[in-house]
């Protein structure tokens, strides 16, 4: 049993079980009874494992435990912290967190989960849940309560972090992108006639168009990080620019001057300051950042010869450390990323072709296309360890954009 007498309290970052970086803690999940018990314990258990910092322990392999947690048990079994749960009658989820090393009960705390259970809110509460417990250990909120949105079939989808609860939240569209609140996503359609910009509010379910003009292509929008611009590419036959226009509309100031050249695929800094972007400005794609009105540009990747000659889709990340985009190597596409500071490039993948890349709110992981399967599918793959797991499957899948952090709705 949890000791109700400290359940209702939160205690922050624990002291002596801490996380270290460059090394995993190790985690184990006690079985929880009652109401999808099973549910909770494989969630959590695996939400644990995909954040790549711990390692978990299978919870079949846990002792016995019918009243006093027995540490000294768990301390042969190499475990650092136990996570023990129970449903409470209300359908919250009491949880404690166990540290090991000091026979003590860390930190505890009953978390809110919404009616009817395996439900889309519900289970991103339970995401919540286990990216809290993340934070006590680690100091920093987990990723598992996120969510990806990707194109299949000629429209956006989404899909929980850990591939689950996929489901299509637009009748067409492609190139997603999330408002920093999470609340929606703006994303591009190409229908042969006006390929507007749109706004889903995923709340509400309601649409609206952000650009719109006949004969024009709209394409590749970004929001900067306060929500309040649009940043987009303009395609005519005179050659594709960035335009910039307030989410609330209003008229679109072009940022970028190409003269019949093509830039697009827009990303913002995280203070909102500078957008780095693709650019043919030179005779073939390259990454360049330029301040958000489009001045002070620069060349991000260094000019090469040969089939590398090509670079693009990037991605800046949300500590503002690395901009991560796609290369040509070697005949085929690879994940790359820069460090802003020092310049350096660092490759982040090998097998197949990958394209797309974008982070996580951590700016350690990120999701990815890849046909290292046989077909496009999306791929998460962890930069600290190299680490990858498949996201999706089925009909091929592309063009994906990892949501902030959520909150269950």
């Amino acid at each position: 049993m949890i000791p109700s007498s400290v359940a209702a309290q939160d205690r922050g970052v624990s002291l002596g079980l801490q996380y270290r970086p460059g090394a995993k803690t190790t985690l184990i999940v006690l079985p929880i009874t009652g109401a999808r018990g099973d549910s909770l314990t494989a969630m959590l258990s695996r939400d644990f494992d995909y954040s790549d910092r711990f390692t978990v322990v299978s919870s079949t392999s846990a002792p016995a435990t019918s009243g006093a947690i027995n540490y000294p048990l768990f301390a042969k079994l190499g475990v650092d912290g136990i996570v023990q749960a129970s449903v409470l009658a209300s359908g919250w989820l009491r949880v404690a967190l166990h540290e090991v090393g000091t026979k003590k009960v860390r930190n505890t705390k009953d978390f809110p989960l919404p009616a009817p259970a395996l439900s889309p809110a519900w289970r991103l509460a339970v995401h919540g849940v286990a990216d809290g417990v993340e934070e006590w250990i680690t100091g920093q909120r987990g990723i598992a309560q996120t969510r990806i949105a990707f194109a299949r079939g000629g429209r956006v989808w989404t899909v929980d972090s850990d591939g689950e609860n996929v489901m299509p939240v637009t009748p067409s569209g492609m190139s997603p992108q999330w408002l920093p609140s999470g609340r929606g996503i703006v994303y591009a359609v190409l229908d042969g006639s006006r390929n507007p910009i749109m706004f889903k509010d995923l709340v509400t379910g309601a649409q609206r168009t952000l650009v719109s003009a006949p004969g024009i292509e709209h394409t590749t929008p970004a929001v900067s990080p306060d929500g309040r611009m649009l940043v987009y590419a303009r395609g005519s036959e005179s050659g594709t620019d960035l335009h910039a226009v307030p989410m609330e509309g209003g008229t679109p100031q072009r940022i970028t001057v190409g003269r019949g050249r093509a830039s697009a695929q827009p990303t913002f800094s995280p203070d909102g300051q500078r957008i780095a972007f693709m650019s043919d400005r030179s005779g073939h794609p390259e990454v360049y950042i330029s301040d958000v009105d489009g001045t002070n540009a620069e060349l991000l990747t260094a000019a090469a010869f040969g089939d590398r000659d090509y670079r693009a889709g990037p991605d800046w990340s949300p500590d503002g450390r690395l901009v991560a985009f796609q290369s040509r190597n070697g005949g085929t596409f690879q994940i790359m990323t820069i460090n802003l500071r020092d310049q350096s490039v660092r490759q982040v993948t090998n097998d197949g072709r990958n394209d797309d890349p974008s982070w996580a709110p951590d700016s350690r992981h990120l999701v990815l296309t890849s046909n290292r399967s046989g077909v496009r599918q999306l791929w998460v793959v962890d930069i600290e360890t190299g680490r990858t797991r498949q996201l999706t499957r089925g009909a091929e899948t592309r063009l994906a954009a990892w949501s902030p952090r959520l909150i269950a709705q």
